[in-house]
């Protein structure tokens, strides 16, 4: 039943993935017709992750009551819905309302799931969950890229996907006395902690602030600025490869769905390597690869290039947040990691609210040319503030030594 449930968690998450990627590969063409201007995909952008924070905050308050199955379950529901809206919607003005619960929805599901599994299972289940929402961001693309370069709709490819997503609250409601049984029978589930079941002291944890700690702040700036990158590039990176590499919306849809690839098959991927490797190591990897393929977008060279850049910043970024949580309580203590982690969160889903509509804005005063530009900004301050950080702990750790 164990086993059972995970499969069901994972469809969850592909699930979770689909229409993440689904806007900035439809967006070129749901542009004309709705003859907006660019920037509105970033207010779209900002809406979808600006509702994922608020469910995310509350989230915890609603796993209390309701628990984590019947959560998810509704979450789905939310989410296939506003999917079925986007078919539907006679207006643009519609489509940013039904924004609101893809996001609601959306920050639900990966808060409870990433609590659930973090909770009761393995370590490594974490770096497969996420390669699984890198499965369903993966296809969420190419299945909207099979209806544009057929000549149907964008409309059709929302409607795929909003099916799947009722399928997916159908094996939810079904798996629902799975829930129940394994959260009134927690001696079926394997439960690793990484920490360790040594009594806190509450009142030194109680007077101590977080933001306080050396080093969090640079911890923050990199979820930041790696939320940056992957919502950024998901976003923009086909109206950048459609007018400055004159490609057409359907192959740069294709393009776009091979940099999620590379997030999925590099975390699925890092889940064995984790065994050999250390985590601190896996993030400066990935940020170097990541550099390495931003570089690749903004030099002069072939179309083709583009192509391989994006899939090596989608093999660049894969380790990276994984990793970044696994740390947590490795470079700020045990008995921080919890509040920290949420600070973490809250920040990432910031990233992905604000620095892609920043860039949209920009763009449409200047050019969608100057999107390379900023994933570089970002990937190189990612870097930066990870490296600054692992500066601060070898002092500290030289320090109490």
């Amino acid at each position: 039943m164990t086993t059972l449930l995970l499969i069901i968690i994972y469809l969850a998450f592909i699930s979770l993935g689909l229409p993440d990627s689904l806007l900035g590969a439809s967006w070129p063409v749901m542009q004309s017709s709705f003859h907006a201007p660019l920037e509105i995909a970033g207010l779209l952008s900002m809406t979808i992750a600006g509702c994922t924070i608020v469910s995310s905050l509350v989230s915890g308050t609603l796993l209390k009551r309701i628990g984590t199955g019947n959560l998810t379950l509704i979450s789905s529901f939310m989410t296939a819905a506003a999917l079925l809206g986007f078919h539907f919607a006679p207006s643009l003005l519609w489509i940013v309302l039904l924004a609101i619960p893809l996001g609601l929805g959306a920050g639900a599901v990966d808060t409870g799931l990433n609590n659930y599994v973090a909770t009761h299972y393995k370590a490594h289940h974490m770096s497969w969950l996420h390669c699984f929402w890198g499965i369903g961001a993966t296809l969420g693309p190419i299945i909207m890229a099979q209806y544009i370069s057929g000549g149907n709709s964008w409309r059709n490819g929302y409607l795929t996907i909003s099916i799947i997503q009722f399928v997916l609250v159908l094996i939810l409601l079904l798996s629902l006395p799975l829930w129940k049984g394994e959260n009134n029978n927690n001696n079926n589930l394997t439960k690793e902690l990484d920490a360790s079941s040594e009594p806190v002291n509450q009142e030194t944890v109680k007077h101590i602030k977080p933001l306080q700690i050396k080093g969090v702040n640079f911890a923050l700036l990199s979820f930041l600025f790696y939320c940056g990158v992957e919502s950024t590039v998901g976003l923009w990176g086909s109206s950048f490869l459609v007018n400055m590499r004159e490609l057409s919306a359907a192959v740069a849809a294709q393009w776009v769905s091979f940099y999620y690839a590379g997030i999925t098959i590099g975390r699925f991927i890092t889940g064995f390597i984790t065994f050999k490797m250390t985590n601190r190591t896996l993030i400066r990897m990935g940020q170097t690869i990541a550099f390495a393929g931003s570089i690749l977008l903004i030099l002069p060279l072939p179309s083709v290039f583009s192509l391989a850049g994006f899939i090596i910043i989608g093999l660049g970024l894969a380790p990276i947040f994984p990793c970044m949580l696994h740390e947590t309580p490795e470079r700020f203590g045990k008995e921080q990691s919890q509040k920290i982690m949420g600070f973490q969160m809250a920040v990432a889903y910031t990233g992905s609210t604000f620095l892609p509509p920043l860039l949209g804005f920009f763009a449409s005063y200047t050019t969608i040319g100057i999107f390379p530009i900023c994933i570089v900004f970002f990937v190189a301050a990612m870097l930066v503030s990870s490296e600054k950080l692992n500066l601060l702990l070898k002092k500290k750790n030289i320090v109490q030594q």
